[in-house]
């Protein structure tokens, strides 16, 4: 199945003038074949495995985008196959506006977020809401089970998730050298960084290594 169907472009006319602006088109392109995959890999599911929340957004029935906030115990999110995953719909507020929109429209974005690590996952695809009584019921709790087939998958740059209990040591700050994450490092990446990043790592004297998940 093309890209178009399974989960949209990965970049629009949008991305592609702003990628042209800041000079990250390079960038983008070998993000785009070296890390966006239409499958879960066996470490995408363990990582997955651990999370006690995610975010998803879904578009309700006038276009309109929406996101929220789920949760539960680790392993409430599961990943019942390379292409698929299940999440309960616990007691809410009454709205039902996630499902709803799954119901009215299905196209869906997945965040995970690790703070340990740490590590984001992102997934697109598209969902629907179950509501069969032995499926429902294989989640203690639930109303009903969100489906997601996959579309697309791919990490992101934890740089930026702050730790419990710590900020993040990349994000710029007045008065201080800005660490330089570990995967603009990578052979195959370095060389399609934009110039201020290869002036950065230039001058860089050791002093800005900066582990941000994304090695391990």
């Amino acid at each position: 199945m093309g890209d178009d169907a399974r989960a949209g472009r990965l970049y629009g006319d949008g991305a592609r003038r702003l990628q042209d602006r800041f000079d990250t088109r390079r960038l983008a392109d070998a993000i785009a074949g070296g890390v966006v995959r239409e499958e879960l890999d066996e470490g995408d599911a363990a990582l997955i495995a651990q999370q006690s929340k995610l975010w998803i957004a879904t578009t309700d029935a006038d276009g309109w985008p929406d996101v929220s906030y789920k949760g539960g115990d680790p392993g409430f999110v599961r990943v019942t196959g390379p292409a698929s995953i299940e999440l309960p719909s616990y007691d809410g507020n009454g709205m039902w506006r996630t499902l709803g929109n799954i119901e009215d429209d299905g196209r869906v974005a997945l965040l995970f977020v690790d703070e340990d690590r740490p590590w984001r996952l992102r997934v697109h695809g598209t969902a629907s809401v179950v509501t069969e009584p032995e499926r429902v019921a294989s989640h203690y709790g639930a109303q009903a089970v969100v489906e997601v087939a996959v579309g697309r998958v791919f990490p992101n740059c934890g740089r930026y998730v702050h730790r419990t209990g710590e900020r993040a040591r990349f994000v710029p700050r007045r008065g201080s050298r800005t660490a330089i994450p570990d995967w603009k490092r990578i052979d195959g990446i370095t060389e399609t960084l934009p110039q201020r990043d290869l002036d950065a790592l230039a001058q860089d004297d050791g002093g800005l290594d900066g582990w941000d998940g994304s090695g391990a």
